[in-house]
C-alpha cells in the first residue's frame, strides 16, 4: 500500500498516462543532475565496468541502469518502490543485455540480497530519502571491499536554502508532471553531515561535487557524494 499512495505512484502514474511506455535506445551518457551533461558521468563508479555488479537505488524509468548495461556491458540491478516505474522501466529497456529491474523498497531489497556489488548508486533516488542511519549500513553491508557509492541528491543550500543542523529530515516536495506539488520527507545534509554518517559504516568519501548549470543556476542544485568502502 505504500507505493499505492506515495508522491512517486503519483507521479508515475501520471507519466504512463502521458505518453505509454515504449522501448527506448539506451542514452550515451549517465546523468547525475537533472541539467543533462552537467557534471560527471559512469567514471565516477570506476574505470572499468564490464562485468562488474551494479546496484541502483530508485531507478525510476531506468535510463541510468540502461546506459551501464549498454555502453559498459555493467550487470546491473534497478530498484525502485514503485511497480508502476518498474512497468516502464522494462517496457523501455526490459531487451538490454545485463539490465534488470525489481520493485521494491530499496532497503527492504538490500536487507534481503545475498549479493555484493563492485559499485552501488542513487540519483535522486533512496539516498536522502530514507533514514540514513538504516539505509547506509545496509549499503556499506552490500559493497565489496574497495567498493564505490556514489549519489546525488538535491543540493541543501539550492535556493537560498540551507542545510539541517542536525539528522532528522525535514519537509520537501516533489513536482508532479502536471506541475501539482506532493510534500516528502528528505534528510538534507551537507557533505560535512554525509561524511560522518559515512565514516560510520566504513565508508569514506573520496569526492564531494556541487553542481550547477553556469546560466540557469544562481545556487547550485546538486550534490554529488562518491565514498569508498574500506
Amino acid at each position: 500500500m505504500l507505493a499505492q499512495v506515495s508522491p512517486w505512484h503519483v507521479h508515475a502514474a501520471q507519466r504512463m498516462a502521458a505518453a505509454p511506455a515504449h522501448a527506448l535506445t539506451p542514452p550515451t551518457r549517465m546523468e547525475w543532475s537533472t541539467h543533462p551533461g552537467l557534471g560527471p558521468g559512469a567514471e565516477i563508479l570506476g574505470p572499468h565496468l564490464r562485468r562488474k555488479r551494479i546496484l541502483e537505488l530508485g531507478c525510476g524509468p531506468g535510463h541510468n541502469v540502461a546506459h551501464l548495461a549498454k555502453h559498459h556491458q555493467a550487470r546491473v540491478t534497478g530498484v525502485d518502490l514503485v511497480g508502476l516505474q518498474m512497468r516502464r522501466a522494462r517496457s523501455h529497456y526490459g531487451h538490454i543485455d545485463g539490465a534488470t529491474f525489481a520493485a521494491g523498497h530499496a532497503l527492504h531489497h538490500l536487507q534481503a540480497t545475498s549479493q555484493t556489488f563492485d559499485a552501488i548508486y542513487s540519483v535522486f533516488g533512496a539516498v536522502g530519502l530514507v533514514a540514513p542511519e538504516l539505509l547506509l549500513p545496509a549499503t556499506s553491508r552490500r559493497l565489496k571491499p574497495g567498493g564505490v557509492l556514489a549519489f546525488a541528491v538535491p543540493h541543501p543550500a539550492r535556493a537560498g536554502r540551507h542545510p539541517t543542523v542536525d539528522d532528522r529530515p525535514r519537509e520537501d516536495y516533489v513536482t508532479m508532471p502536471n506541475h501539482t506539488r506532493l510534500p516528502i520527507a528528505r534528510w538534507e545534509f551537507d557533505a560535512r553531515r554525509w561524511a560522518a554518517h559515512l565514516a560510520r559504516t566504513g565508508l569514506s568519501i573520496t569526492s564531494a561535487l556541487e553542481l550547477r548549470h553556469p546560466r540557469r543556476d544562481p545556487w547550485p542544485t546538486t550534490l554529488l557524494i562518491t565514498a569508498r568502502k574500506r
